[in-house]
Order: structure tokens, then sequence, then C-alpha cells
């Protein structure tokens, strides 16, 4: 096993000189690849990326990269990280089924089993965990551990379970931290009703293809398995519970049903070597100010310039990250504070076109670039990345194919007919993943030092040139910069 070298690299049809007009395939940093065998000289034969062809060996590596792939899931969230070690976690899913359809595609459709050691539901907004549905139905598909927020709706006049009337602040009481708790909830018809997101928690939790089913909150401190003593690390920052008069968990009331989910989103800070990403789920100005004062112990409204000034300095000690995946889609619901904490080179939004809240909102973006490290802050969007319309020349007409084709299947008599049929629709179904998994995706990939974030180019103009590269390199100071071209 070996892996495309630092940024990209190309595969030749013939060994010897680098040249476009001899280029079949474009890899980006850490791609996958299959040597052959036959050597002729400084050139080895490689498949990748479905192409054969020749690589000068300087272009490969032996050591796998920590990937993270921020989907374009539409409106929503959805990411999936692989591990250094080949592991592999979903952290959110969006609303429709694009990131089914990408992990399909990356999969091998699935068809034998394949576990993924979690899948984390950073809250129950339906843009970020309706998505799970098919993932959940799909039967060679299992998971290690489900994570979410401690928050189930359920069918009740308070739809996100009992709350502290009296005082202030208030708290949602009915925290739920495991499996038994959830259990009260999603094995009762009268609480789940028609509520959604326990239905989708009861499937998955009666699919036997889950190993345990949790909450995840920064009580844990890490992510199970990736804690401060490992190579690669995920902190927990949220959401933060509180104790309540019998010592019971309890989560903070911020205002709203929607400002309370979204404020206690799981926040997760991944880190491995020198490098490090801020995972924010929905996090909104409320919730974020709760979080600075409390893990900086200050007030998280400062009254001078110099407090503010004290209170992003010790603020950053815990929050300070080199790529941050925008909270809330780029909602103009957030604080100038936060954004200055986190401090991000990098800053990558997940939205979506059908959608009515024109995410992300044009000072969301103004803010992310004025309060982003150096000269040239980078912000991504999967929503910018791509072009559907152009990636599938003729969308009515594929989906009128897809529908005669399965029309044709409940006609047909003998099983060659049907096996001839769904060739075909597995053929036409994959231009639908491919063009997700292609176009619209922000890719990351670091060894720990250097960062590599691309997205694929619709209208390449060679094969050798397939992906806009941006890379980012430790500085004078050892922090993360990254390197412009002009």
């Amino acid at each position: 096993m070996a892996f495309a070298a630092y940024p990209s690299s190309v595969v030749y049809k013939l060994p010897g000189k680098k040249l476009k007009r001899n280029a079949v395939q474009h890899l980006l940093w850490g791609d996958w690849l299959k040597p052959l065998g036959p050597v002729q000289g400084e050139w080895i034969e490689v498949r990748a990326r479905g192409e054969t062809g020749w690589m000068h060996r300087d272009d490969i590596q032996e050591d796998r990269l920590l990937e993270v792939n921020f989907v374009d899931i539409g409106q929503g969230d959805g990411c999936l990280i692989v591990t250094p070690e080949d592991k592999f976690m979903v952290i959110d899913a969006g609303q429709g089924d694009n990131m089914y359809r990408f992990l399909r595609w990356r999969f091998g459709g699935f068809k034998e089993r394949f576990t993924f050691e979690s899948a984390i539901i950073t809250h129950p907004d339906q843009d970020h965990y309706s998505g799970f549905e098919p993932l959940f139905e799909a039967g060679n598909v299992h998971f290690g551990t489900i994570f979410h927020n401690g928050i189930v709706e359920r069918n009740e006049k308070e739809t996100l379970g009992p709350r502290t009337k009296t005082g202030r602040p208030r708290y949602l009481t009915d925290v739920i931290s495991d499996r038994e708790a959830l259990q009260t909830i999603i094995g009762n018809p009268e609480k789940t009703g028609k509520k959604f997101y326990p239905k989708l928690l009861k499937m998955a939790s009666e699919s036997g293809r889950v190993g345990d089913m949790r909450m995840l909150c920064a009580e844990d401190g890490f992510l199970p398995g990736y804690g401060p003593e490992k190579a690669l690390s995920i902190r927990v920052l949220g959401p933060v519970p509180e104790a309540g008069p019998a010592g019971e968990r309890r989560l903070r009331w911020f205002g709203s049903v929607a400002e309370t989910k979204n404020g206690h989103s799981v926040i997760l800070q991944v880190r491995y070597g020198l490098v490090t990403l801020m995972l924010g789920g929905d996090l909104n100005s409320a919730s974020e100010k709760y979080l600075l004062g409390h893990y900086t112990g200050l007030d998280p409204d400062p009254k001078s310039a110099v407090e503010e000034q004290l209170l992003v300095r010790t603020a950053r000690q815990t929050f300070a990250s080199d790529i941050a995946k925008a909270c809330h889609h780029g909602s103009g619901d957030f604080s100038e504070l936060y954004l200055q904490t986190v401090d991000a080179a990098v800053t990558v939004v997940s939205s979506g076109d059908d959608e009515p809240h024109s995410h992300p909102r044009p000072d969301a973006l103004g803010a992310l670039g004025k309060y982003g490290r150096g000269l040239r802050p980078l912000i991504f969007s999967t929503e910018l990345a791509r072009s559907a319309q152009e990636n599938i020349k003729h969308p009515y007409q594929l989906r009128a194919r897809i529908k005669a084709l399965v029309e044709a299947l409940d006609r047909v008599e003998t099983e060659g007919q049907r096996n001839a049929i769904q060739k075909q629709l597995d053929k036409e179904i994959s231009q639908l993943e491919r063009s997700i998994a292609v176009y619209g995706m922000i890719n990351l990939r670091t060894d720990g030092e250097k960062v590599v974030l691309a997205q694929k180019l619709e209208r390449p103009r060679s094969k050798a040139d397939k992906w806009d590269i941006h890379r980012l390199e430790p500085g004078p100071d050892g922090r993360l910069r990254y390197l412009s071209k002009h």
C-alpha cells in the first residue's frame, strides 16, 4: 500500500518526462495507490483512481495521513474523518441522502460488511441527522458507537423534555446520557409520536448493527480512544452539562428550543501533531459566550478593551485552532469574541442552495475574514465549490432514465433480464454518487505538520490539473500559515 506525496502527484501514461500531455490522473496528497510491480529506473507502474500509469518514485510515500472530507450535503453539515489508522467516523450526515451516496461510492457500494468506528450526531436538527436514515437502514453498515448531545426530542408539550421553571438560568433536566435512558423515550410510542429524531434513534438501536448509543459531552474530556496521549486526539468541548440539586446532569436553556438544541451541539477539537481542527456544530452567540465564560472563568461580556484582550488571550488556550468548520452554516448569530479566540487560518462553510436562510450570511463571511489568522485567511464553501446543474449535464433526462429502469425491474420475468437492467440502473445511479463525491467536497489532508485543502475543479485545464490546491505550512513562529501563490 502506498500514497500520493505532498502536495499532489500525477500519474503518467508512460515513464520518463513529467509532461502534462502525458498525464492520465492527478492525485491529491494521501490518495491511495497500488504499485503494480514493473519498475523502469525511478518510475513505478501504479493503479490509482481508476487509472493505470507510471509515477516517479519521489511522488509516492508510505505514510498515511489524517483525512477530513467536508461533504457537499446541501443545506446542513456532514463530514467524514479517516484516521491514519484507517478508522472512520461520520460527524453529521445532512438532511437528504447526499452523505449516504458519497459513502456508498467511497466504500464500494457497501456490498460487504463495513463498520464505522462512530457516528456523531452533533444535535437534533434535521439538516444534521436525517441523512443517517439510509445509513442506519443499510444492511451491511455497522457502527461501533452512536454519540449524541443528550437532547432527544419527544412528543410532549416541552419537546426537549422538562425544564426548571423557576429562577434563572433555566435548565433542561431530562438529559439522556446512556442507552437505558434513551430507551425510555424511543421505547414509548406516546413519547415518540411523529417525531422523526427518536424514531431514527430507535431504528438504529433495533438494527442490531450498533454497539452502543450514548451522550458525548465535555465531562468525557476526549472521544473514547482519542485521549491527549494519542498522536491523534479529539477533545470534547461541548455540550457542557451542569450539576443539578441532586448531582444530576442538566443543560442550560438558551432562550428557545432552536437556540438550546443548537447551542448544545457536540463540539470537537481534533489535534494531530501540530495541526488543530475545530468542529463547532451549530453554536450561536449565546452558547459561544457561555463556553467562553465556562472555560476562562471570566466575564464573557467584557466591559473594557483590557478585559476583552484578557478574555481572548485566556480563551485561546482552549479554543485556538488552525482550521474551523463555520458554526451554523455561516449564520449571522455568532460572537465576534468567539471568532477571535478560535483565530482560524482556514474556515470551511457547509451550506446549500435550496434553503430559506441565505447561508452563509454576508456579515458572517466578513467577520470570518476579519478575524481569521494571517494576511489571507481562507474561507471555503461546499456550496460555492460546485454547480450541480453542470456536474450532471442533463439532470431531468437522468432522472427519467432512472425512473424508467426502476419500473422495468417490476416487469421483467427472467433473472438474466433483471440482472441486465439492474446493471444499467447501478451505472446511472453511480453518476449521482460521483457528483456528490467529487464536486463540492472540501478535502483536508495533513501529516500533523503540513496541511492541504483542496476542491475538485469542474473544468480542469488538463489531466494534470484536476485539483484546486491550497497549502499551509509552519511559519517562523511555528504556526500554520497559508502559502499564497501571489
